[in-house]
């Protein structure tokens, strides 16, 4: 069977291009074709698009209307809808950039303690998606944490030599809090003018939810999307033949193509976060960029990857981060209490084995 590899995506809480090059899919069926094009595929009633957004890259397979009296895509209707993606990642992207100063995010950021900013739509959803992972999580999964990502070396500092003092932690984590943003009638407000937002743990799954929502008002029920790592699925790839993905074994510098586990997935979504690709060693010991806001400092829970599949790929992606921070016991009790919705959860032990952990229901391959 044809499979997808996705390599695994670090969870990173901007969008950074040179982090997210680390972030790398391999796609088996697409290795050879150049970006910012649609390529025909071995079957010419599938269409694929591809090309660069939020600092990372996008591949997405679209399957012919059915009932359709051609036999394969012409290029003008590939022409068009690839148009009208890329159209729409901007519009994603303009929303939560933090590097765009006219985004609504940093329209936010810049906010003074007590100011109303008013919100998009989709902007007040993603944050409402936020907040209930934030509550859920108990802070597990805050968005606010980029100075403490900044902190380590991780976000849009230079990469640290040594540990951050105690002291320097500890202020920061004062001006750390999702709770300390109010939410409501498409409006935000800060209780904290040093408040900020970073939305890259969870605007790459929101980008997914929205091509494969512009697809499907398009007309188009058999599709993959794949942004920087999360991916959505619907409908299937011809008749009786899944969309098939695989995950890759979390090892540092190891061959993306070397699969931990692979799933059908049918109108579901999946993200995966893992620590292994984006790490500083200090004094002889590692440190991942997975930052615990309760702490301030890396996770040390040998958690090493995360993989989650739901209905939303915006709610996929943030759990996804947050069960990196909250290690396989709590995280596989809380996705069990949760419907449609499964994890997988690997955990690399002091000899360097991995064990898996699944919850109750998370698909087999």
């Amino acid at each position: 069977m044809h499979k997808t590899v996705f390599r695994q995506k670090v969870p990173s809480h901007i969008f950074v291009s040179q982090t997210l090059l680390c972030l790398f899919i391999v796609l088996l069926y697409i290795l050879t074709c150049p970006l910012h094009a649609a390529e025909s595929t071995s079957d010419p009633a599938i269409a694929l698009f591809q090309g660069n957004t939020m600092g990372t890259t996008y591949h997405i397979k679209v399957v012919m209307h059915k009932g359709d009296d051609k036999k394969e895509w012409s290029d003008s209707n590939k022409k068009s809808l690839h148009s009208l993606i890329e159209d729409r990642l901007k519009e994603v992207n303009q929303s939560m950039s933090v590097y765009s100063k006219s985004s609504e995010i940093s329209l936010f950021n810049n906010a003074r303690q007590g100011e109303i900013v008013k919100i998009s739509p989709e902007f007040y959803f993603v944050m409402l998606t936020s907040q209930k992972l934030y509550k859920m999580t108990d802070g597990a999964w805050d968005g606010t944490v980029k100075p403490l990502v900044d902190l380590w070396g991780f976000g849009t500092k230079d990469q640290i030599t040594a540990i951050p003092s105690s002291d320097n932690i500890r202020a920061i984590l004062e001006n750390i809090g999702f709770d300390q943003i109010s939410i409501q009638d498409r409006t935000l407000k800060k209780q904290n003018s040093a408040i900020t937002l970073d939305l890259g743990s969870i605007a790459k799954g929101f980008g997914v939810d929205a091509i494969g929502q512009l697809l499907k008002e398009q007309g188009y029920t058999n599709f993959l999307v794949e942004i920087g790592g999360e991916v959505i699925a619907s409908g299937k790839k011809m008749e009786g033949v899944p969309w098939m993905v695989g995950i890759s074994r979390p090892d540092k510098g190891g061959d993306p193509n070397d699969i931990y586990s692979s799933l059908q997935l049918q109108d579901r979504a999946l993200a995966t976060s893992g620590d292994y690709r984006n790490f500083v060693i200090i004094e002889g010991k590692t440190y991942s960029h997975i930052i615990d806001p309760a702490t301030g400092y890396p996770v040390t829970n040998g958690v090493v990857s995360t993989s989650v599949v739901a209905e939303s790929c915006t709610f996929a992606d943030g759990l996804a981060t947050a069960l990196m921070v909250m290690g396989q016991e709590k995280g596989i009790k809380l996705v069990n209490s949760l419907e449609n919705t499964e994890c997988l959860i690997l955990v690399r032990d002091d000899k360097g084995n991995l064990k898996d952990y699944r919850s109750a229901k998370f698909p087999l391959p």
